[in-house]
């Protein structure tokens, strides 16, 4: 069936030519992006280009959101940039990668310690070094180029573990790094944003810390509940289910006399008493979400989708939002994307070299380095009421990120092959 499409595709992509030629806008508009569209879907069909369906789609969600950028940015009344949506997508695309993950992987530092301290250390400097270089260089105007540097300061993403896998790389150590990175960007990403762009926009390190916590690790917990309920014993499933109980009947209490508290709006103790609400919502969420599992067990493999759905709707809305700056200057934050990008696999590749890591480990640490959490960076920048510029950088970056990981895993795992096959014929000659 996927076939079909892709020979649609060369169609649409004709006929949209032709509207635009005849000044048809809405025949080559809605051509083009059908063309996209189609290929997106196609690629499946071909095993060499069906690791790429998932980028097809981001550029589809870039395309759509130049060309229709109202119809994207209100649906009937209802503006797409709602603060309380876009958190609630973000939480979504977070539990959604947090299912993949278990409990094992934030005791990996354990096997691979100095490698996770490499890749952290590589992480949290290059990145949002490079980011502010490369940012300074361009000359962007402040809001985006601070946007270029929260990309840099985010954590790792699943990305990585999946460009390793690929790459038949050291899966134990990516996975542990970007468990480690996830949970220290609560204090990074701001400290770092504090640093490198505090001249730039306004940086409340308090308050983006809060956002960060809520938007990755709630959700992150939430998975976690669900993974102890599922590979741990009685004790533990026990141990959760009390937590749940309490924690359902303490946002009981402050549903029905939360308005008695009387704390001062965006004071500290505000802050903290949403998020011990978010984290007892966490509970409540990974004990419902087990139910569900234990009813539908494929569940778990369908998650990871609902994150990449997430993630395309945040490109297509920063698209729209931000049309009028990419179309100025996308083609410099493109170029800003290849260098950030490429700096972070050569710099984590060849200080891991030096710090005499094995070339798989090397090879696996240019990934946690150089691929960023694109989602993380767009959900921090929605909750902040700057999608069209603080944003804009992660639209552009997110798309390279996953077709050079890609052409770098596929070059790698190749590479590595070919050598194993000839260590092999080596090996027979010699006996």
């Amino acid at each position: 069936m996927r076939k079909y499409f892709l020979w649609a595709a060369p169609i649409l992509f004709i006929v949209a030519g032709l509207g635009w030629l005849q000044q048809i806008d809405i025949i080559w508009k809605m051509g083009l992006i059908l063309g996209f569209s189609s290929i997106a879907i196609g690629v499946g069909h071909l095993k060499v280009l069906s690791g790429y369906q998932y980028t097809f789609w981001i550029i589809t969600a870039v395309c759509a959101g130049l060309i229709f950028p109202d119809f994207f940015l209100h649906v009937g009344g209802f503006d797409m940039r709602n603060k309380w949506l876009i958190q609630i997508i973000i939480q979504m695309v977070m539990f959604g990668m947090g299912t993949q993950m278990s409990i094992k992987d934030f005791t990996g530092i354990r096997k691979s310690g100095k490698g996770v301290l490499i890749g952290l250390l590589g992480h949290f400097t290059i990145m949002p070094i490079m980011g502010f270089i490369i940012a300074k260089t361009f000359g962007f105007e402040p809001e985006i180029a601070a946007g270029i540097i929260l990309i840099g300061s985010c954590s790792s993403g699943l990305a990585s573990n999946v460009m390793t896998y690929i790459a038949k790389g050291n899966l134990v150590l990516s996975v542990t790094v970007t468990a480690m990175s996830t949970l220290a960007a609560p204090i990074m990403t701001p400290f770092l944003m504090k640093i490198f762009a505090g001249t730039l926009v306004e940086v409340h390190f308090f308050n983006m810390m809060m956002e960060i916590i809520k938007i990755v690790l709630v959700p992150l917990a939430a998975a976690m509940v669900h993974d102890i309920l599922k590979t741990y014993g009685s004790v533990a499933k026990r141990r959760i289910y009390v937590l749940t109980f309490l924690s359902s009947l303490w946002l009981g209490i402050v549903f029905l006399f939360g308005n008695s508290f009387q704390l001062a709006e965006d004071s500290t103790a505000v802050h903290i008493l949403e998020i011990v609400n978010f984290l007892c919502g966490a509970f409540i969420v990974g004990s419902l979400y087990h139910l569900l599992y234990k009813a539908y067990p494929k569940i778990d493999a369908i998650m990871p989708y609902f994150s990449m759905f997430g993630i395309i709707y945040f490109t297509l809305v920063t698209t729209a939002a931000g049309r009028d700056n990419l179309i100025q200057i996308g083609f410099l934050l493109f170029l800003a994307s290849v260098l950030h990008n490429g700096a972070g696999y050569f710099f984590g590749y060849w200080l891991s070299r030096a710090s005499g890591l094995d070339k798989k480990s090397c090879q696996t640490i240019a990934f946690e380095v150089g691929l960023q959490n694109g989602g993380m960076a767009s959900g921090l920048a929605g909750s902040m009421g700057k999608l069209a510029t603080l944003g804009l950088a992660s639209a552009v970056f997110s798309p390279w990120m996953n077709v050079s990981g890609s052409l770098l895993a596929n070059y790698w795992r190749k590479k590595g092959d070919k050598e194993e096959t000839v260590a092999v014929e080596f090996s027979a000659e010699a006996n």
